[in-house]
């Protein structure tokens, strides 16, 4: 436990990954709705869109009218996803705060689903985004590695193979002169268990011991909270989430919304383990309960029905006084 960090960093996903695989159609003007009360909870970065193909994604065919729209609250970075230079050249004309990021897969099936490209043509693309960065001042803050721990088409993801592909992304930073603040490990599919997080997460380190390491969590097997935790015990700070759990990737070979390791849940972790977060809780169970009413049917946040033990502390106090 000596090595659990003071404070963590999170990073919000549910306007972009969690809307993106809903069935429904949601309006512009409820994703800005949502977008906007999340800013109010502390929530430092909202990643609110992908700039990607309407026909594969249509509930991110709005994509810059969202952007356009958002009233902005000092002090929070509202970014979006690209797979492609199309799609990073959309961001650039956007409203978007574009933040540059090298991404691989470990995957190679699950990089041709989802991006048409395989492993090794997605270097070559990342050379391209990096030389664009470059030309357009973006700065290049984080790595990621996809399916970084198990993949629904390859099954296991050799321990030693995330690793190389850790590898490639500093090699790429690198040679463009890159200094990354951070590497992010994506459980994409919802493969990991406590002791794969336990596994990998000491390989990287033992090659790396320096480098900060972050972690993107899926909830398709009821772990993301236990590997968030697994995490934490081994000091790593900086997390991907979504509120009420929203989430999912389209071509991940899931039947169904996957969901992300659910903000509000993590929140409440870090909380009772006396771990900051900067985050109001309570403000952040409200806007689990309005993706619910934006999507029109239950999340799997289970903050939305118990509630935090602080809202009930003080209940129990006013009562005993």
């Amino acid at each position: 436990m000596s090595d659990l960090p003071g404070r963590v960093k999170i990073n919000e996903e549910g306007p972009r990954e969690g809307f993106q695989i809903e069935k429904g159609p949601i309006s512009t003007e409820r994703k800005v709705e949502f977008i906007e009360a999340l800013a109010e909870t502390g929530v430092r970065k909202i990643d609110c869109v992908s700039f990607v193909n309407p026909k594969r994604v249509p509930q991110m065919a709005d994509a810059e009218e969202v952007l356009a729209r958002i009233r902005r609250k000092p002090g929070v970075r509202y970014t979006g996803l690209w797979l492609n230079l199309k799609g990073l050249e959309r961001a650039l004309a956007s409203t978007a705060d574009v933040i540059g990021a090298i991404r691989v897969t470990a995957s190679d099936t699950f990089a041709r689903a989802n991006t048409g490209m395989g492993r090794e043509e997605t270097i070559e693309e990342q050379r391209r985004w990096l030389a664009r960065y470059r030309e357009a001042g973006v700065p290049v803050e984080w790595g990621y590695v996809m399916t970084a721990f198990g993949c629904n088409y390859e099954g296991d993801i050799p321990v030693e193979l995330t690793v190389r592909m850790v590898a490639r992304i500093l090699e790429l930073a690198a040679e463009f002169d890159v200094r990354l603040s951070s590497v992010y490990l994506a459980d994409t599919v919802g493969h990991a268990t406590p002791r794969d997080i336990q596994r990998v997460v000491g390989a990287v380190r033992e090659r790396w011991p320096d480098l900060t390491l972050g972690l993107h969590l899926h909830d398709t097997r009821g772990l993301a909270v236990a590997n968030a935790y697994a995490a934490l015990q081994l000091g790593v700070a900086e997390f991907d989430t979504a509120c009420a759990g929203l989430g999912g990737c389209p071509f991940a070979a899931h039947s169904g919304a996957a969901g992300n390791l659910c903000t509000e849940e993590f929140v409440f972790l870090c909380e009772e383990m006396g771990i900051e977060t900067g985050i109001d809780l309570d403000r952040l169970i409200e806007c689990a309960w309005l993706a619910e009413d934006i999507v029109g049917h239950q999340l799997p946040s289970k903050m939305t029905r118990g509630g935090s033990l602080t809202a009930l502390r003080r209940r129990l106090a006013g009562t005993a006084s």
